[in-house]
């Protein structure tokens, strides 16, 4: 990945090109509790472990019989957009929904396998309408500001990340989309702020540290603090961490 720099014309692209990276790293599975037998108990630990061809199977066995455990339709949603397949992944949620019109959780699922395809502006207008149902869904705040970031819509991003932190202010992954958006919108100290709230609550996740590193290295000039975030990262086996490690190693007074 091309680094950070501060040399004219370049940082609105670095900036955009970090957000990407970044953004491949936020994957992540709907939480599911549930426990069971069978099929089910089979499907959602192959999804947890990202077994998703394996989830994929099991779970659509377990849903032939059960088509309105939402829990494992969402999962199976997941699954299928893990293995990019996206139109499946949008049927999967449609089904389920044509049985459960205003489940939260299927709204969700239907906005992300919307985005994968690209389709953000009607993701955004499945949120909008998610949001008017449960004001105070803060993962529905997280994606629908996730959206707006991709169309390039920061103001609105940073209000519902705004909303999203003041509602849930021990969720690290609020904190951390929030840091996002304010590097976006070039306000590095309160992006960093963000991502040192974010590793204060979520201290094993390796890609806040890639961040915050990133800006202090490349924005902030403060290789020293830059290094202790990158050997972080690192150690907790972030390849692009120990990438820009490398890289200060072997050129330690260049970008």
């Amino acid at each position: 990945m091309a680094p950070f720099s501060s040399r004219a014309g370049l940082p609105v692209l670095r900036r955009l090109v970090v957000l990407a990276v970044c953004q491949a790293w936020l994957w992540t599975a709907p939480a599911l509790g549930q426990t069971a037998g069978g099929d089910l108990a089979q499907g959602l630990a192959a999804h947890k472990a990202g077994r998703h061809a394996e989830a994929v199977e099991l779970l659509g066995r377990h849903l032939e019989s059960r088509p309105r455990d939402t829990a494992a339709r969402i999962a199976r949603a997941a699954s299928l957009r893990a293995l990019e397949k996206y139109p499946e992944a949008l049927a999967e949620v449609e089904a389920g929904l044509k049985l459960a019109p205003r489940d939260p959780g299927l709204l969700l699922a239907r906005a992300q396998s919307l985005a994968a395809l690209e389709r953000r502006g009607e993701a955004i207008g499945v949120l909008t309408r998610l949001l008017k149902l449960q004001p105070k869904n803060v993962e529905a705040l997280k994606e629908r500001a996730e959206q707006f970031t991709q169309e390039g819509r920061l103001p609105e991003a940073l209000r519902d990340l705004e909303r999203a932190v003041a509602l849930a202010p021990r969720d690290p992954w609020a904190h951390f989309k929030r840091g996002m958006v304010l590097f976006a919108l070039n306000r590095n100290e309160e992006a960093v702020a963000a991502f040192t709230t974010a590793i204060r609550l979520n201290p094993e996740s390796p890609l806040f540290y890639f961040a915050r590193g990133q800006i202090y290295r490349y924005h902030l000039q403060q290789p020293d603090l830059a290094r202790a975030d990158f050997e972080a990262g690192c150690r907790l086996e972030h390849p692009l961490c120990c990438g820009e490690l490398e890289k200060m190693t072997r050129q330690p007074t260049s970008p």
